[in-house]
């Protein structure tokens, strides 16, 4: 079963139960180890769906209403370009709902960021210019992925057309395209 299929068994598995359900009771559903399913939760979140952790197992938390389009891009630029990019797509109306890189030893690693407007993007930098941190995407030399959503496709599309005007968009490799 490839990843696509398996987290799509594993939102079949949540939507069907009547509580939680536990990391290993999903595993054995899905026939995998508990940590690849701490990894599919953790692809599931950063695609949008909502899926809270709680001391029993997961639950698949419904929100009211519609979703927003969502869509995931890759994208690859120096430290220096990150107010750059991530303005590029407040300006147009987007909001970045997170930053994942998917490191070939380490896996996924994705971080919630929620950024809607330029006031957000000057916070995020004043947090990452306060310490000793620097931003994920710098362990896979500048290519990561963004989780971004607006009000309409089109508006999507908008965004992506001037990451790539600006040179931001990157090919998503043939081992990455489970990413999605």
């Amino acid at each position: 079963m490839k990843g696509v299929e398996r987290r799509a068994a594993i939102l079949q598995e949540l939507h069907a139960a009547s509580g939680p359900v536990s990391g290993s009771a999903l595993a054995r559903a899905v026939g995998v180890s508990r940590q690849v399913i701490v990894q599919d939760i953790a692809l599931l979140r950063a695609n949008g769906d909502d899926v809270v952790a709680t001391a029993r197992g997961y639950v698949l938390r419904e929100g009211p209403g519609p979703r927003l389009p969502t869509r995931l891009i890759k994208v690859h630029h120096t430290t220096d370009q990150v107010e750059e990019e991530l303005n590029c797509i407040v300006d147009l109306g987007g909001a970045v709902q997170n930053v994942m890189v998917n490191h070939r030893v380490y896996g996924a690693i994705t971080a919630e960021l929620d950024i809607r407007c330029r006031r957000d993007v000057g916070r995020y930098l004043a947090d990452i210019n306060s310490g000793k941190s620097v931003p994920l995407m710098t362990v896979t030399s500048g290519y990561h992925f963004h989780r971004i959503t607006a009000d309409t496709e089109e508006r999507l599309d908008e965004i992506e057309e001037a990451l790539d005007a600006r040179g931001f968009l990157a090919e998503v490799l043939p081992y990455e395209r489970d990413v999605r």
